[in-house]
């Protein structure tokens, strides 16, 4: 009789095969498959990892009620211990309240301008950057839950975090290691189970933290150094261990960009572009789940790739040059978004909190709302220091070329005001039915654009609500103050200023709309940025 596995629906549950018969080098002389059928007749081919020694485990997230038949496929088909074992698992309805779990995984909407889970849910992607969150500087339990509860309670969503073959270093540099070593060994001999067993810890911890892993799976430039078959082993590796969670792939980071000191940039580009491609392309045949899939990119994601259909987010990284870098921001938006075949726009990498100079709490909001207002899906923190996982007993030091992006330490990094101001900015856009907002440029003059990020940014739902980011104040002796455009005639609204630094709103009562269908907005509480909001009166 065929053993039986208990589970329950969108929760991990993990077994093992242990191999009498010991193989020399079980990583490569062995693969193995589970075979999960279920009986309405959809199936899942899900791969084990090897776990050490001569064992293989498998993670499932069964993703509906019910019996699930089990089957195992072994590249030796001799050995009887893996090949063709079979088992019933059976799935009864979670009760959990953790959102990846009762809302289910996520995908695209039917707009394809949004993100939202299984079952209808919308997902508001706010993000933060731990690129090097898996490295033992930021240590396990006392401060990856540290971090991760201020992020979970501030509203943010996503985790943007490698898996070890990381930015910023050479391969096999000691800074890269958790408390178990490497994740390979040297040469790219085999994978290292130790450090994904130390790795996990932190996976399963954000997703029990209601934060999705969004998985770097390894910077760009590390693809020639493993070559492409290896870098199949190691996403093969990833997509075992984690494609039960309710994780987002992110293919790689720069996906075209060489090594820092590389001597043949341009072959190496190209080398990469296509490898990272041909990459894609396995992870979509390989993911039983078929997770939502992106690049992070030198600038735009489908551009690092010969075939953008193995994406199902365009991200974007725009720049860190301060103010400086908030035109780019929305030329890319802008640009990209009637692109096909269309697909959410996600900012990824823009403003790191810190960096160089310039990137102040006052330029994350300018980022934030010039980004969202012109129909960017989802928003991506940084703070410089926290990407990075410097500590107070030792900074990172420096990369490659030599340079030092700073020293400020993780444990001042998340606490910088930025990280506040846009979960402040998450909440108030989540009071309104955010999915269906639409960038609107014509409800406001002067207009915000790429060409005047200092003019106010508008979006929202005809008939609805408005909101509108003022980052340069109307002063009161302005020749032309700014006006709200297109107001239909036949709609009352209500309005009030809100305030991005603290939440706090000022009434500003009913608007009054001249004969032209405008409204000259109002003298500002204070002489520095405000959101106006404008919502239909009941």
């Amino acid at each position: 009789m065929p053993h039986a596995i208990s589970a329950i629906q969108n929760q991990v549950v993990e077994w093992r095969y242990t191999s009498g018969a010991p193989y020399n080098d079980p990583f490569n002389d062995v693969e193995l498959d589970v075979l999960l059928r279920s009986l309405p007749g959809e199936t899942w081919k899900v791969p084990a990892f090897w776990a050490g020694q001569q064992e293989w485990r498998v993670r499932f997230s069964p993703p509906k009620t019910g019996k699930y038949v089990v089957t195992t496929v072994c590249s030796d088909t001799s050995n009887t211990d893996l090949h063709s074992r079979t088992a019933i698992l059976n799935a009864v309805a979670h009760d959990s309240e953790n959102p990846l779990l009762r809302y289910g995984p996520l995908r695209v909407a039917d707009s394809k301008r949004t993100l939202e889970h299984a079952d209808g849910t919308p997902f508001f992607w706010l993000g933060d950057t731990w690129w090097m969150g898996l490295c033992k500087r930021l240590s396990w339990p006392e401060d990856f839950k540290r971090l991760a509860a201020d992020r979970a309670s501030k509203g943010f969503t996503v985790i943007q975090i490698v898996a070890g073959l990381y930015p910023d270093m050479p391969p096999f540099d000691p800074r890269s290691a958790n408390e178990a070593g490497l994740p390979w060994q040297e040469n790219y001999g085999r994978i290292n189970p130790a450090y994904f067993d130390m790795a996990d810890l932190r996976i399963q911890w954000l997703v029990r933290s209601g934060l999705v892993p969004c998985i770097v799976g390894a910077w760009g430039y590390h693809l020639p150094f493993l070559g492409v078959q290896k870098m199949k082993q190691h996403w093969r590796y990833l997509i075992a261990r984690w494609g039960a969670y309710p994780v987002v792939w992110c293919l790689a980071g720069e996906g075209a960009m060489p090594y820092y000191l590389s001597e043949n940039r341009l072959e190496d580009a190209r080398t990469q572009v296509a490898g990272w491609t041909e990459i894609g392309r396995y992870v979509r045949e390989t993911d039983p789940y078929h997770r939502l899939t992106t690049i992070h990119p030198t600038q735009v994601g489908r551009d690092q790739l010969e075939d953008d259909t193995v994406l199902d987010l365009d991200m974007l990284q725009t720049g860190h040059g301060g103010y400086g870098s908030v035109p780019n921001t929305v030329v890319q938006i802008v640009s990209e978004r009637p692109r096909e075949p269309l697909m959410p726009v996600i900012v990824g990498e823009v403003n790191y909190e810190g960096i160089l100079h310039g990137t102040g709490p006052e330029t994350q909001r300018l980022t934030f709302w010039a980004a969202t207002l012109s129909g960017a899906a989802g928003f991506t923190y940084g703070a410089n220091g926290l990407w990075q996982v410097n500590t107070r007993e030792a900074a990172y030091g420096p990369s490659p070329h030599g340079g030092n992006w700073g020293d400020t330490p993780w444990e001042e990094a998340y606490q910088l005001p930025g990280s506040m101001h846009l979960s402040l900015a998450k909440c108030l856009l989540q009071r309104y039915d955010w999915p269906l907002f639409e960038p609107h440029q014509d409800w406001v003059v002067p207009c915000g654009g790429p060409e005047n990020v200092n003019a106010p940014f508008a979006a929202g739902i005809p008939r609805q609500v408005r909101i509108i980011y003022l980052y340069e104040p109307p002063f009161p002796w302005s020749a032309e103050p700014p006006c709200v455009s297109n107001i239909e005639q036949d709609v009352r609204y209500s309005a009030f200023f809100w305030n991005p630094r603290n939440g706090q709103e000022h009434d500003l009562g009913a608007v009054q709309v001249d004969t032209r269908g405008s409204w000259q907005i109002p003298i500002l509480p204070t002489l520095t940025d405000w959101v106006l909001v404008m919502q239909r009166r009941s």
